[in-house]
């Protein structure tokens, strides 16, 4: 008599799970391949975006300060004070997404950015050093003083970082980003405008 070959149930089991498995895997490939997605949906995904889209700046920096006590505009000769403040502080700036305007078409996107702008201009107290400074019994330092000098210097910093091309780096930076989301969830056509409709990146493959 001929020996009865034994079947491997548990083999044939876990053959079934991974073809089950393949099967669900270029399923849902194939769905997310023909996916479709509205306006709403992109808009949900760029918004999450946000912080990718900061650009930050840092200095390094020496305020100078001084003031004389006046009389009908006039310098009151001895009454001058000064000092010298050395900082750390930066520049943030960015794009308010959630003002962004979606135009989606089947497998075409347009994305409408709006304009960039500084979100804060910060120097770090316990950066400051001071340096040189008077001690005139006619006009004293006061802490408004201090106060007056960083505020103007947060604002000098604020107008040289624009100056040095922020702005501009933040349009790049969201760019690429949104393009990067854009390209990933399958857009076939991509345009990136700026608000006043200058087409700023397309794509068609």
């Amino acid at each position: 008599m001929s020996e009865k070959k034994k079947i491997n149930y548990p083999a044939i089991f876990f053959l079934a799970i991974a073809i089950i498995l393949s099967i669900i895997l270029i399923k849902n490939n194939v769905s997310e391949n023909n996916k479709k997605y509205d306006a709403t949906t992109v808009m949900s995904r760029i918004e999450n975006l946000q912080e990718l889209t900061l650009v930050k700046y840092n200095y390094t920096g020496v305020i100078g300060f001084d003031e004389y006590l006046k009389i009908l505009d006039l310098n009151i000769p001895f009454t001058k004070k000064y000092f010298l403040l050395k900082y750390t502080g930066y520049v943030k700036a960015g794009i308010e997404l959630k003002d962004t305007k979606i135009e989606v078409n089947n497998n075409s996107a347009i994305v409408i950015l709006p304009k960039p702008k500084i979100f804060d201009s910060f120097i770090e107290e316990k950066s400051i050093q001071v340096y040189n400074q008077s001690e005139n019994v006619f006009n004293h330092i006061r802490i408004d003083d201090y106060n007056k000098a960083i505020i103007e210097e947060k604002n000098k910093i604020k107008e040289a970082a624009i100056q040095q091309g922020i702005l501009k780096s933040v349009t790049e930076q969201a760019h690429l980003v949104i393009s990067s989301l854009l390209v990933d969830m399958k857009f076939e056509k991509i345009e990136i405008k700026d608000n006043e409709g200058i087409v700023i990146v397309k794509k068609v493959d």
